[in-house]
């Protein structure tokens, strides 16, 4: 069953301009999205629609019978988009933005600013370890941590650096105290995130610098991590949003820059310029200039 329309549409516009490029330019993807969506509507329906040549492509007879139909549809979604023009261009809505769980606390309160200063919208705030796929419609927004991602389709802006801090808790401190230095580190105990495989910055320097056997809480994600810190099941990280609203928590030694996180504003390419997401990002790089983070 064929249910994605942006599929048929990319085949229309390659059937209807002969070259992958050609769809590309129209439809304001990258050439490798024209070939995948080929690729899988082919595969869903079990017929080639294209004779591939070096000069581009030539729709089978099955591609030609696609093309009628499918320019059909879009003469009627030209025409639905003519009488529904500018609604599009309102700050209306659902909003969905999404991140890391641990980003809530510093995320919450500003999309919650944003919502009352534009009661149309409707957010939705979606948190969690997956990543949401822009491509396919989840997410108009993604808050993403760590590398830069690197999907062809997505708009991604520099947004803050978050900084980590070393902490222990007071609870922590009355039963075992601080760490003097890092000499002592194999005296104490400590909590981070279970996966080995956990790219995140300051848990890699954790784990080159604390004996393995002393991390004795770990966790699968960052939020159950700055919980079990505050409950007082060993020293580790926090971001520095969180430290600075607690008078319960002792930096045990001085933040390192390589412990800090890239954050990154993304957006699909389709949606990046729609008016209710330019606000946003607009409205979160305005907030972001006032956070005390980095």
């Amino acid at each position: 069953m064929v249910d994605n329309w942006d599929e048929i549409r990319t085949a229309y516009q390659v059937a209807r301009l002969g070259t992958v490029s050609g769809a590309a330019e129209v439809l304001g993807v990258h050439h490798a999205t024209v070939i995948r969506h080929i690729d899988a509507l082919e595969g869903k329906l079990g017929v080639k629609l294209f004779q591939r040549h070096a000069r581009g492509y030539t729709a089978t007879e099955a591609g030609a019978d696609l093309l009628q139909v499918a320019q059909a549809t879009d003469d009627q979604f030209t025409q639905l988009t003519g009488r529904i023009k500018g609604r599009g261009q309102d700050v209306t809505g659902e909003l969905v933005v999404t991140s890391l769980a641990s980003a809530s606390k510093l995320l919450s309160p500003v999309l919650a600013q944003f919502q009352s200063e534009n009661p149309d919208v409707i957010i939705r705030y979606l948190t969690g370890e997956r990543l949401f796929r822009l491509e396919y419609g989840e997410a108009h927004v993604a808050i993403r941590a760590g590398n830069p991602p690197d999907q062809p389709d997505n708009v991604v802006q520099q947004f803050v650096k978050a900084r980590a801090i070393l902490v222990a808790s007071d609870a922590y401190i009355d039963r075992h105290g601080l760490p003097k230095s890092m000499d002592d580190f194999p005296k104490h105990q400590f909590v981070a995130h279970d996966s080995p495989t956990s790219r995140a910055p300051f848990n890699i320097w954790l784990k080159n610098n604390v004996p393995l056997d002393n991390i004795t809480f770990r966790t699968t994600d960052n939020r159950s991590m700055e919980d079990a810190i505050i409950a007082g099941a060993g020293i580790g990280f926090i971001p520095k949003w969180e430290f600075i609203k607690r008078n319960d928590l002792t930096e045990v030694i001085d933040s390192l820059d390589e412990w800090s996180v890239p954050m990154w504003l993304v957006t699909h390419v389709d949606l990046h310029r729609t008016m209710k997401v330019q606000a946003l990002l607009s409205f979160l790089k305005a907030q972001a200039k006032i956070w005390d983070v980095e």
